[in-house]
Order: C-alpha cells, then sequence, then structure tokens
C-alpha cells in the first residue's frame, strides 16, 4: 500500500513522458552555428557592417582604385560615411578631388549605395617647424620639401 499498490487494484503502468525528440537530419536551433555565419550576424546585430565593408576596401585599395592613384593617395579615415584621403602632394590633391565623382560610383559598385556618401581630400601633412619659444615668423613648410 505504501508503494502504491494495492490488492484487487488493476496495475497501472507508468506512462513514460513524451520524448522530445532530440536530434534530426534537419537543422534546429541548438545546431552549432559555422563561424562565417556567427561573425555575420554579429556585425549586423552590432551595425558594423558597414565598416567591415569599408575595411575591406581599404585592404584592397590598389585593386579598386588602380596603381596610380594607390601610388599617390591612401585612405585615412572612414567615420560616419566620410571617407578621408590623403595624398601625398597639393597637385594630387586637386586631382583627386576632381575624380571623387567616379571615386564614388566605383566605391557604390564594390560596397553598395549609401556607405560611403562622400570623400574628403586632404594634401600632404608638411613639417611643423614652430616648436619653441623663440621662433621667426616666415614662409613656413611647402609640401614638395624632401
Amino acid at each position: 500500500e505504501a508503494r502504491g499498490l494495492r490488492p484487487g487494484a488493476p496495475l497501472r503502468r507508468r506512462q513514460r513522458p513524451t520524448e522530445v525528440q532530440m536530434s534530426s537530419a534537419a537543422r534546429d536551433g541548438r545546431d552549432p552555428a559555422l563561424v562565417g555565419d556567427a561573425l555575420s550576424r554579429l556585425a549586423t546585430e552590432r551595425g558594423w557592417s558597414a565598416d567591415l565593408s569599408v575595411g575591406g576596401v581599404v585592404g584592397r585599395w590598389r585593386e579598386v582604385v588602380g596603381d596610380q592613384l594607390a601610388d599617390h593617395c591612401t585612405p585615412e579615415t572612414f567615420d560616419d560615411g566620410l571617407l578621408v584621403l590623403r595624398t601625398d602632394s597639393t597637385a594630387w590633391a586637386t586631382q583627386v578631388r576632381l575624380l571623387v565623382p567616379q571615386l564614388l560610383r566605383r566605391l557604390e559598385a564594390e560596397l553598395g549605395p549609401d556607405v560611403v556618401r562622400d570623400v574628403k581630400v586632404v594634401g600632404p601633412a608638411g613639417v611643423q617647424w614652430g616648436h619653441g619659444q623663440r621662433r621667426v615668423a616666415g614662409r613656413g613648410p611647402r609640401d614638395t620639401y624632401a
């Protein structure tokens, strides 16, 4: 009687709970994720997709813009749709400013629309001689000084 058995009572069989199928050929949420899928999902959730795609273009800069432009112009920063390019002379800065519409079309083909919305071209960073308490004002550094 303590075990739940009563003389003359019909035997009750224990019913097993319905078993949940733990494995099948179809993919479900418990399957391990591929590394590439997990990283792309993480980049999308965090909003890194645009930055990562621009980083890919920066890594392939010579292939994207060509040898001649890549020799004289390098990407410096990318922030909020603005790509800043630094050139090695003011003459090349002027030339690249004239090529900005073609460059934007090329970047749109590589990255998709509205990733790079504007390109800012800056000249070379000159040598700064204005240090110390005593200095003479003069012409200052030129970008072709070597």
